[in-house]
């Protein structure tokens, strides 16, 4: 009798069992590292924001209208960029402190207040005038300090 060399069914069944065993732990760490990539990306569009609502201020020498969808030096494309980032595409509006559960920008003549929810959990990254520029988990809604 001849024996043939090769593998059995059951060696085969196991290897590729093996395989996608392996292949769904690197995808899981791959979902997370893009989530942690997306919190970048919102976290520099919003650190980026400050910059810009400094030069509105010292254009007009005040906060009231940073937030503002069109006009010279607002800051509503950093905060729209970093919406867009987020994955919600929430067109963010002032108009009257303009607020979602998403993104948002408050601003006063003296005080301005942006931020935007992050992937990763509830927690939202939050910039403004005085500087901050942190993670919270509340939402500044009608504030214009970050929490």
């Amino acid at each position: 009798m001849k024996m043939n060399k090769g593998f059995t069914l059951i060696e085969l069944l196991v290897v590729v069992a093996i395989i996608g065993i392996l292949a769904s732990v690197v995808l899981a760490s791959l979902n997370s590292a893009r989530t942690k990539g997306t919190d970048a990306a919102i976290k520099a569009n919003l650190a980026n924001t400050r910059a810009q609502a400094a030069i509105f201020y010292d254009i007009g020498s005040t906060y009231n209208g940073v937030c503002a969808v069109a006009g010279t030096a607002t800051i509503n494309a950093g905060v729209q960029a970093a919406s867009t980032a987020a994955g919600t595409g929430t067109v963010v509006l002032d108009g009257a402190n303009q607020t979602t559960t998403t993104a948002n920008c408050n601003d006063t003549a003296i005080s301005y207040a942006a931020s935007v929810k992050l992937k990763n959990g509830n927690n939202y990254f939050c910039v403004d005038s005085a500087g901050a520029a942190k993670e919270t988990t509340l939402l500044p809604t009608a504030t214009y300090i970050c929490p």
